[in-house]
């Protein structure tokens, strides 16, 4: 479905719902994940309805993933690195106890 116009200079490795995939360097998590072919990256809070990417300059908030721990990061607005482990999110954020 998506695809780079532009061959990449340098190429990373990440791992997205235990699923290693290679990204380009100078990509957002977003693209790296279309670019991989995920087209849902998480379950909306109301009624568990697949939600994507879709403006991909962190207004709409429907890029919402887990990014090494950490829940909500808007995948549009963080640049991947090598290593980075991605989850999907599914429903409603889980609270932290005691401000961790």
């Amino acid at each position: 479905m998506f695809r780079s116009i532009e061959s990449p200079k340098s190429r990373v490795r990440v791992i997205v719902d235990g699923r290693e995939i290679e990204a380009d360097v100078a990509a957002s998590v977003a693209a790296a994940l279309l670019g991989a072919g995920m087209t849902a990256v998480r379950r909306s809070v109301v009624g568990g309805e697949p939600r994507a990417p879709y403006c991909l300059m962190g207004i709409c908030f429907e890029c919402l993933v887990t990014i090494d721990g950490v829940q909500n990061r808007q995948a549009c607005m963080v640049p991947v690195r090598d290593g980075m482990v991605i989850s999907s999110q599914r429903g409603a954020r889980t609270m932290e106890v005691g401000g961790q």
